[in-house]
């Protein structure tokens, strides 16, 4: 008889992932996302310390994302797959989110007004979980992820100027580690170390892979 297949761990229940994520997490905004001069450890450095350092990068841009998870038995996380005509990271695989504005009141509220003008999910059917933490970009952002609990009764309208598809990705595949695949290309002459996460035909790699990774540390390592 064949051996069974080792089971992917863990078992992503949507009782089980939020319980644990509002355990561990919570809407205090870290002083970093402004202050350049406080710590920030997470990051496109997380492989790269010592090339960081080297490149001189200075990320001094806060933004907000939303990480959507839905609220299912098998729940799963809306991701996006921005249009090639978008001047930053056009064509990749990223979460709802942008820069924050002088006129947002918060982190959270930046991440849900982007959130509703890019795939027009209603703020009224997210619950807020808590931030992750701050995760620098060799782009340049101080990006705060912001968990978010998606009742299973939304709808959706992609803004098109913004938006070419919005997908889901079960959680299960995202918080299992042997997913968690490591690769590495060239960055100005210099190899760069990234996460990356393969669906199907959906390649999410790079800080949106980079996320998924401290969601999964922040609420099963911990």
């Amino acid at each position: 008889m064949d051996a069974m297949p080792p089971q992917l761990e863990p078992a992503a229940t949507a009782r089980d992932f939020f319980a644990r994520a509002r355990a561990r997490l919570g809407l205090a905004v870290p002083g970093a996302l402004h202050d350049l001069t406080a710590p920030a450890t997470r990051g496109d450095l997380d492989l790269d310390p010592d090339l960081w350092r080297s490149a001189g990068v200075a990320a001094t841009r806060p933004a907000a994302v939303l990480i959507p998870v839905i609220d299912r038995a098998a729940p799963a996380v809306l991701l996006t797959r921005r249009t090639q005509a978008l001047q930053s990271h056009g064509g990749q695989i990223a979460f709802p989110g942008g820069k924050i504005d002088r006129d947002d009141a918060s982190p959270a509220a930046a991440a849900l007004r982007e959130a509703q003008e890019e795939i027009g999910l209603d703020r009224r059917h997210v619950e807020l979980i808590g931030y992750l933490d701050l995760y620098l970009t060799f782009s340049g952002f101080r990006i705060l992820p912001l968990l978010g609990r998606v009742g299973p009764d939304f709808r959706l309208a992609p803004n098109p100027a913004e938006v070419d598809d919005v997908f889901e990705v079960p959680l299960e595949f995202l918080m299992a580690p042997a997913n968690h695949q490591r690769h590495s290309r060239d960055w100005k002459g210099v190899k760069r170390s990234y996460y990356a996460m393969p669906y199907g035909d959906r390649y999410i790699w790079g800080v949106t892979a980079g996320i998924l990774r401290n969601l999964y540390e922040r609420i099963y390592e911990r």
